[in-house]
């Protein structure tokens, strides 16, 4: 009987460890291995922020229902920081100090210091959001355009959100050529000088090459002599305003 009783007390003690040994593989600790199906899910929060130069064309408010063209500026590496004045250096901004004077808002934001267009672009389409919500804007004539470092804010925030501009300008920029097929419904005119010793000419080639093959709208200016500054030329032209605003967002969903 006692010979039996230890037996069954022996089988008890084999049981629950087996049993242990199960509950700690399930939970994942220590001493379990293998490879099993996850999945995971959390909301994020996120705050941002950008300071930006806001230009309003004249005759803005006379119409209570008008609504006009917007076109968003980024601005190179050397512009980064806290002071808006830098923003002023080259593109619209400059143009519009100036005198200059345009039938559509420009939005020219800042990026900070430490950063980089690309890394800016949920702050970038907040911005947008914000301007959109406030001021009297033409949803399908949102222009996105941006110079070197701008020039690839520029590719990147478009490949991202496709759907939401008209019509795109980046010059002596770059992006992620396997992404561009997303901008095969929106015309692109790209800029670039041939002696940039800064973006070589290769980085706009190969978005421009990429976006052909994928069937886009793109048409692709090089300046044969131009290094880096191949912005002036560009911003100074009347037919890229002109071309522009020949675009609608809703002309790519026909």
């Amino acid at each position: 009987m006692r010979s039996f009783r230890r037996v069954c007390l022996a089988s008890m003690v084999v049981g629950v460890c087996c049993l242990s040994g199960q509950s700690t593989a399930a939970s994942g600790k220590s001493g379990s291995g293998g490879q099993s199906e996850q999945m995971f899910e959390k909301e994020i929060t996120k705050k941002v922020s950008l300071k930006y130069l806001l230009y309003l064309p004249q005759g803005y408010g006379e119409k209570k229902d008008q609504k006009w063209p917007l076109v968003l500026f980024l601005h190179g590496a050397g512009e980064r920081g806290n002071d808006l004045n830098l923003v002023k250096k080259h593109g619209p901004p400059k143009l519009i100090d100036q005198g200059k004077e345009f039938p559509f808002i420009v939005v020219s934001p800042q990026c900070p210091i430490s950063s980089w267009w690309p890394e800016q672009v949920d702050a970038l389409a907040a911005l947008l959001d914000e301007v959109q919500s406030k001021y009297a804007v033409d949803a399908d004539r949102v222009y996105l355009t941006g110079l070197s470092m701008g020039g690839f804010g520029t590719w990147t925030l478009a490949t991202r959100y496709p759907d939401r501009f008209a019509a795109l300008a980046p010059i002596c920029g770059g992006g992620d050529k396997y992404l561009v097929s997303r901008l095969k419904s929106v015309p692109v005119w790209v800029f670039h000088g041939a002696k940039d010793p800064v973006v070589p000419l290769q980085a706009s080639t190969e978005m421009v090459e990429a976006l052909k093959k994928a069937g886009g709208d793109v048409q692709f200016t090089v300046y044969p002599e131009a290094q880096h500054d191949s912005w002036t030329e560009t911003y100074d032209n009347p037919k890229l305003y002109e071309w522009f605003l020949s675009h609608r967002r809703n002309e790519q969903k026909k």
